[in-house]
């Protein structure tokens, strides 16, 4: 798959966040998805063990979840585990898992925040504009932002909302469990983002194509 190559990653935290900063005004954050015309969506996660990063992209047919693909990648971790910073310590990884995909996606959806994050460009929003594909943000803790009054059935959700500003929403992907925070991430917005994860969530917690690529990036070679 072609990327759309935007800057070097070897950069110091204060570099990422004034890069940061800048990229943010390029994420499209109210640009409804089509659902109806997806085909192929993929999960992305990134494990990290013994300072090795392994980065699995795993491709499914939609809504059927059938498996297409599964690309995997792994290199030295070259960043430090700083919170809003992620993309700096997974992005290197998940450049090389997505180089290697031989079918193209029509959404991805991220173990990670979208622009549910202080400056608004999480790890799906800052790939989101190298890959040029819609993007979401699932994140299993808050990062930033607040929620209230949600309901304990599955499909019930609350707007997240930081300094006035609503940035994504908390949303029960299975009854009595904690909720994903869900956000877009590029080429998305909130409402058809949280449509999806549901729709990719028909038993577990976790998206379908977001727990495969888990289970995949979990499975270090000995």
């Amino acid at each position: 798959m072609q990327l759309h190559h935007r800057h070097p990653w070897n950069l110091t935290p204060a570099e990422a966040i004034a890069l940061q900063k800048e990229l943010r005004t390029e994420v499209v954050s109210n640009r409804p998805i089509d659902i109806e015309a997806i085909g192929l969506i993929a999960g992305v996660d990134v494990s990290v063990k013994n300072e090795q990063s392994q980065a699995a992209v795993v491709v499914m047919t939609y809504p059927g979840f059938l498996p297409v693909e599964t690309v995997l990648a792994q290199r030295p971790t070259p960043f430090p585990y700083i919170p809003g910073l992620l993309s700096f310590r997974e992005g290197p990884v998940l450049e090389e898992a997505f180089e290697k995909l031989k079918s193209v996606p029509d959404v991805f959806l991220f173990d990670g925040m979208g622009i549910a994050h202080p400056r608004r460009i999480g790890i799906a929003s800052h790939m989101g504009l190298w890959l040029d594909r819609p993007t979401i943000g699932c994140g299993k803790t808050l990062l930033c932002g607040r929620y209230k009054d949600l309901a304990e059935e599955k499909g019930a959700m609350a707007p997240l909302v930081d300094k006035g500003e609503t940035i994504g929403v908390a949303l029960r992907t299975r009854t009595a469990r904690n909720p994903m925070f869900i956000s877009p991430g590029h080429l998305a917005d909130i409402a058809t983002a949280a449509a999806l994860v549901l729709a990719c969530s028909p038993k577990y917690r976790l998206p379908e194509p977001i727990r495969m690529a888990h289970n995949a990036a979990g499975q270090f070679s000995s």
